[in-house]
């Protein structure tokens, strides 16, 4: 089992990968988001109905990267089955004004299979890093894995409507095509919630392959949190389903 979640978020281009702000220049202003800094969600992972620990997904704060204010985001995720155990964590940094993905770290522990990978990510020249490679080419408008649900949050898809864009950092996984699927209410530990069901599909491994038949239930609020998210993975149904919400730094 590798890659426990495919996850990216929308991109845009800049111009320098040392970017400072001119003296005298105001900072560009942070994009509309449905998220906040501090925001925690929580959730519990069964397979196939079998308990299997647990997730979360957080805006741990702002940092800068290269001279830009990024939002530090971080999906971690602790369990598994018997003989088998996984231990992940995903980061993201991403421009607040752009949403432009600026790095990427993935930690995978699952079973005896360890990796430690660093991401760097320039959207001004197209370009992205992995740990002290050479560089490779990238996409103008580049995606990253782990802050995917907050580009579909920010998003806010339809029933009836499907976006596809070749925005995906590595070039060979594009395209990441998003379907708004269904309406629905659903009830979970967090609460009772109606939501708009979302199929995304990303030519990668992971939660969100193209084969993982998977669907993610967002609220249909001003938030849009995942409420829930079911796929199939490693030969196994996995579901992630809310326990609990931290909004963050203002109340909605």
């Amino acid at each position: 089992m590798r890659r426990w979640c495919t996850l990216l978020v929308l991109a845009a281009a800049w111009t320098s990968p040392t970017f400072a702000q001119p003296a005298g220049e105001a900072p560009p202003a942070p994009a509309p988001v449905p998220f906040r800094v501090g925001e925690v969600l929580t959730y519990k992972a069964s397979f196939g109905g079998i308990p299997a620990g647990s997730a979360r997904m957080e805006v741990a704060g702002i940092d800068t990267v290269r001279g830009r204010a990024a939002y530090h985001l971080v999906f971690s995720i602790d369990g598994g089955i018997p003989f088998f155990r996984v231990h992940d964590r995903y980061e993201s940094w991403i421009d607040v004004a752009t949403l432009a993905s600026l790095r990427h770290v993935q930690q995978i522990s699952e079973g005896r299979y360890k990796r430690h990978t660093v991401y760097e990510i320039f959207p001004e020249r197209a370009q992205y890093q992995r740990n002290d490679e050479p560089m490779q080419t990238s996409v103008s408008r580049p995606l990253d894995d782990a802050s995917f649900i907050y580009a579909v949050r920010v998003e806010a898809l339809r029933p009836g409507v499907t976006k596809r864009d070749d925005r995906y950092f590595r070039p060979d996984r594009n395209p990441v095509i998003l379907t708004g699927l269904r309406l629905d209410t659903i009830k979970v530990d967090a609460g009772t919630f109606p939501t708009v069901v979302v199929r995304p599909t990303i030519r990668a491994k992971g939660l969100f392959s193209e084969g993982g038949e998977a669907q993610v239930w967002f609220s249909d609020d001003a938030a849009r949190i995942p409420v829930q998210v079911r796929t199939k993975f490693a030969k196994f149904r996995l579901t992630l389903s809310l326990k609990s919400v931290d909004y963050g730094n203002e109340a909605r």
